[in-house]
């Protein structure tokens, strides 16, 4: 008998931010695959659902082992933070797939939207995606850092809001260095940057600075980064942080 294999995101912390949609795939799988503390996330569910933790870094080993489940018959939620299906573990079910047994191609696969980091980020100090915007990963551990710098080399060539996931860790603390010196070279040192840890949580933080003046010593696995356009702007207040916004237009373009 196939059971099914539902993959979901929690979102980026707050319970608030976790759509109505994945908590009743939760509920109703007898078994949540996942990472530990992405699993630490959900609530607790019917008293026989067995949750199954594995490490971060072993992304298609849990899929596997999620498509092995489904395969006899069980209802499997596959557990990611954010949205699954950026830079999480959609990609690694259907990449599981594709190489895997032929019997997992008849599993019921549906994959869940949740809330990126990305977007709780930008919400905290308005509207910095509002025009034309990328995300790139900055680890390095699934691609070359000479994929992220032309990558990162195209972005700004080609005038994009870029957000950075995956931007520092004990075992990668040059990158984010590397990444600010490439766009130093390509981009005004007066482009904003947005800077905001733990974003849609109650801990989050938020710098708003410049290309120039951002100090990357602060930045690690929980902060998201937004390198704005060169239309990206803040709005001072009399208290707070400004807000940031990208314009939808460019001047002299017909509305």
């Amino acid at each position: 008998m196939t059971g099914s294999l539902v993959i979901v995101g929690t979102g980026p912390g707050d319970p608030d931010l976790m759509t109505p949609a994945t908590r009743r795939a939760l509920s109703g799988a007898t078994d949540l695959v996942g990472y530990g503390p992405y699993l630490d996330r959900v609530p607790a569910g019917p008293s026989a659902q067995v949750r199954h933790a594995s490490d971060n870094r072993v992304e298609l080993d849990r899929a596997r082992q999620a498509l092995r489940l489904a395969s006899a018959g069980r209802h499997v939620a596959v557990v990611s933070g954010g949205d699954p299906g950026v830079f999480a573990m959609a990609s690694a079910v259907f990449e599981a797939v594709e190489s895997g047994e032929p019997m997992w191609r008849d599993v019921d696969i549906r994959v869940e939207p949740g809330v990126t980091a990305m977007l709780a980020a930008a919400a905290e100090v308005g509207a910095p995606l509002g025009g034309d915007f990328c995300a790139v990963s900055l680890s390095d551990n699934l691609k070359s850092w000479a994929t992220i710098e032309r990558r990162l080399t195209a972005a700004a060539e080609g005038d994009f809001v870029i957000a950075f996931y995956n931007p520092a860790s004990r075992a990668r603390p040059d990158g984010i260095k590397r990444a600010f010196g490439l766009l130093g070279s390509l981009k005004a040192k007066e482009t904003v940057v947005v800077l905001v840890r733990a974003a849609g949580t109650a801990d989050a933080t938020c710098i708003v600075t410049t290309l120039g003046a951002a100090d990357t010593s602060v930045i690690d696995m929980r902060t998201l980064v937004i390198i704005g356009s060169s239309a990206t702007r803040t709005i001072a207040r009399p208290e707070g942080l400004p807000w940031v916004y990208t314009p939808r237009s460019e001047p002299g373009a017909r509305s």
